[in-house]
């Protein structure tokens, strides 16, 4: 009998689409609430039990009571076995280390967990490298490379791993200061290493710097995207510094890490949440986005953009978002495709094929989307 554990942070993601950048903290667990946010981590964590137990036979769940695991697993189909105790309406950093501690003790063969680079922390706190672990990506900001790219990869790479289809690996546990990040300020910083189930294109790499010295080619892409702004339209421009670079030759003091809506020439949201985006988008604006790749990993959605919504994308329509990349970054994928991860898997079925990426003034490349 494979026995597997299963943690899932409640809490992971909340502040996402109400555009705080990170969940971390009570003070802003509560402002996210305030705001309206959803908690998704139970059902992205439901998302993936349900594909590892089409694959996997004689499997035996192990996890957390009630929304650390137990309501996330019952949802898939499994009977879980429960262990530890939790507070129903608060959970901590300390339970999630509590937890893997005990499924430590009680030698799984693999640890899933669902959260984002806090998680990812907190689980590295507690086992090191002495269990295997695989996150389910559930954060708002996802710079480790222990996390699979979508919540069913994560299942689907668990199957593989209990049926010896896959290796064992390292991969970092990489985080960031989250009001650094809300000022700004982008810089990660290396915890350590779990050991995870290794097979290619199913886990995300971590994210890498964009590099210094490429004015010339984001000017480029800014005289093309410029030539593409009709007035009356409302424009959606993305996190980055790509995007930021390109707003900021059409004069526009667009927010670095934020998600941003522009109309004739001025930003009307600055730092949108989705609710923002969907207000606009109510009156009678016909809207484009504009994103770019997050460096060394190529997600377009759901990394770090949550207010760009599946509803939002859904009421723009595929043929009206622009992808932007300098061509190093897109080197930096070496062939590998692009992803989405919005959370509704229609949408990301609807993005996926190729998308034509604006490279230069007049340049394109065809470049391949996958869920």
């Amino acid at each position: 009998m494979n026995l597997i554990g299963l943690i899932v942070n409640p809490i992971a993601g909340l502040g996402g689409r109400v555009g705080l950048k990170g969940s971390d903290g009570l003070a802003i667990q509560h402002k996210a609430i305030e705001l309206g946010g959803l908690p998704k981590a139970g059902d992205r964590a439901t998302q993936a039990l349900r594909v590892l137990l089409a694959h996997a036979s004689k499997l035996e769940l192990l996890t957390y009571p009630t929304s650390m695991g137990a309501e996330a697993a019952r949802q898939a189909g499994i009977n879980p076995r429960v262990i530890g105790s939790t507070k129903q309406d608060q959970t901590s950093a300390e339970d999630t280390v509590r937890a893997a501690g005990e499924m430590k003790e009680n030698k799984v063969g693999l640890i899933l967990f669902a959260g984002g680079d806090g998680t990812a922390r907190d689980i590295y706190n507690a086992i090191g490298m002495s269990v295997p672990a695989l996150g389910i990506p559930a954060g708002v900001k996802i710079h480790s490379a222990v996390f699979a790219t979508t919540p069913p990869r994560a299942g689907e790479l668990a199957a593989g791993f209990l049926q010896g289809k896959a290796d064992l690996g390292q991969a970092e546990v990489m985080d960031l200061d989250e009001d650094a990040f809300r000022g700004g300020q982008v810089s990660p910083r290396l915890y350590g290493y779990l050991k995870i189930p290794y097979l290619q294109h199913y886990l995300q790499s971590f994210k890498a710097p964009s590099p210094l010295g490429e004015s010339a080619v984001l000017e480029a892409i800014a005289e093309e995207v410029a030539e593409r702004i009709r007035p009356g339209w409302l424009y959606i421009f993305g996190p980055g510094s790509t995007t930021h670079a390109v707003a900021a030759h059409l004069g526009l003091d667009k927010t670095l890490l934020g998600v941003d809506a522009v109309l004739d020439g001025k930003i009307v949201a600055a730092d949108a949440s989705e609710s923002d985006l969907l207000q606009l988008l109510s009156t009678s604006h016909p809207a484009e986005i504009v994103v770019t790749p997050i460096g060394g990993q190529g997600c377009i959605f759901g990394r770090g953009n949550q207010p760009i919504s599946p509803e939002v994308i859904k009421r723009i329509g595929r043929t009206h978002i622009h992808v932007i990349s300098t061509p190093e970054k897109i080197r930096g994928f070496r062939g590998r495709p692009l992803w989405v991860d919005t959370g509704e898997p229609r949408v990301d079925k609807m993005l996926s094929g190729y998308f034509p990426v604006i490279t230069g003034y007049k340049e394109r490349v065809m470049y391949k989307v996958v869920a």
